[in-house]
């Protein structure tokens, strides 16, 4: 482990332990709450996926026009959709039997093989120079880790359908509708090439030229990797998505309430591993939410008995100001005389009685209590000349 990340580990451990560990229990508070959360979509997402059927294109039909009462999708536009799990083989719409302009078809640019969709990545690897006084980057490296990749992708589809395997001609299909879908797609990585780079004014002028390298006076290229992901025709995957009637023919579209549109598992497959994903998030939340618990309550109790220490240790101290300046007080003597028998020009300045002399400068000007007052200010000084007073001394006229 390197300095940076030694003092960065430090650094996140004192602010995890802040207040006797309630930032370290909140932070876990707030991993349980999502662990939570996530557990309720999954099982609702589980128990929908395991309620709706699981059928072949040819079969549809009847599923859609037979009654329905399993569980709907959120945002669903209409009530004659029906949540269903489809397996089919993908082809283009020009492949089917309808009455649809001729689509062409995709093919590869590294494969050569037809497909429906065809995704390409460039990932550009960099380093970044430390700057002038060598911490700019570290900041940067320890908040933003992804800074150190710029990736640029493109996305080609063509309208396709799923139809049954083994059929031809295909009189049954099922058209598929990306819109509005943010789900992974089922796709196959084709070409897949990591190219080392080293920084040279040859890069500059390359980059100057149209190609898509990142320019920046403290980036360092290290490499491209380039990747082509399709979705080829002819591969079987599975629908989970809500089916309905457009126009006379079947359409799946994508149901924001679960986890998977497209997918290479099948009903089985899918049901194991949202339940095991369920498992996860009930065990991992009632353990964490049991630990933020203790660590929190441990916090609590720690600062409520900081607060009560420190309210006892302020009353004790006020009690004992209070007990100094009483005895201060009774041992000053009374003055029984007052100020009748002095004269004017000896007498206190604050309130007519007889006077104490302060010390070093020596001034006649304030009697024993108003001295002791003016010796307790923060800014303990001579009334007459300002001089900074150390003391008082009372003056006995034999």
């Amino acid at each position: 482990m390197s300095v940076h990340d030694q003092a960065a580990v430090e650094v996140l451990s004192r602010v995890a332990l802040a207040a006797d560990g309630a930032v370290l229990g909140l932070a876990l508070a707030y991993i349980a709450v999502r662990s939570i959360i996530k557990f309720k979509t999954t099982s609702s997402a589980l128990t929908k996926v395991k309620n709706a059927p699981y059928v072949t294109v040819s079969d549809l039909r009847s599923v859609i026009s037979g009654p329905s009462d399993q569980d709907t999708c959120a945002g669903s536009s209409s009530s004659d959709e029906k949540l269903v799990v489809v397996r089919g083989v993908v082809e283009t719409k020009s492949g089917g039997n309808g009455n649809w302009k001729k689509q062409n078809v995709l093919v590869s640019h590294e494969s050569n093989e037809k497909a429906v969709i065809v995704q390409r990545t460039q990932t550009c690897i960099y380093n970044e120079w430390r700057g002038f006084f060598g911490w700019t980057s570290d900041v940067r490296s320890l908040f933003s880790r992804h800074w150190k990749e710029q990736e640029t992708s493109s996305l080609r589809t063509v309208p396709f359908i799923l139809v049954d395997g083994g059929m031809w001609p295909q009189s049954d299909f099922l058209v598929v509708n990306l819109e509005g879908s943010r789900h992974p797609l089922p796709l196959t990585t084709v070409y897949h090439n990591l190219q080392p780079i080293s920084a040279s004014p040859y890069t500059f002028l390359q980059a100057f030229f149209g190609h898509e390298y990142p320019l920046s006076p403290h980036i360092n290229l290290v490499g491209l990797l380039d990747e082509e992901k399709i979705l080829p025709v002819g591969k079987e995957i599975t629908a989970v998505g809500l089916v309905s009637m457009k126009n006379g023919t079947p359409e799946v579209t994508a149901c924001n309430d679960l986890p998977l549109f497209l997918t290479n598992m099948s009903k089985a497959k899918m049901v194991m591993e949202l339940t095991f994903r369920t498992k996860v998030l009930f065990w991992s939340g009632i353990v964490v939410g049991s630990l933020a618990t203790g660590i929190l309550g441990y916090a609590v109790v720690r600062n409520w008995n900081k607060l009560k220490e420190w309210r006892q240790r302020r009353q004790i101290q006020q009690q004992n100001d209070a007990e100094e300046t009483n005895e201060t007080e009774a041992d000053l003597p009374a003055e029984e005389d007052g100020g009748a028998d002095v004269p004017e020009g000896q007498l206190c300045v604050i309130c007519l009685m007889r006077r104490s002399a302060f010390v070093p400068c020596g001034h006649l000007v304030c009697c024993p209590r108003c001295a002791l007052s003016v010796e307790r200010d923060l800014t303990s000084k001579c009334p007459v000349c300002r001089q900074t007073i150390r003391s008082s001394v009372r003056i006995y006229e034999s």
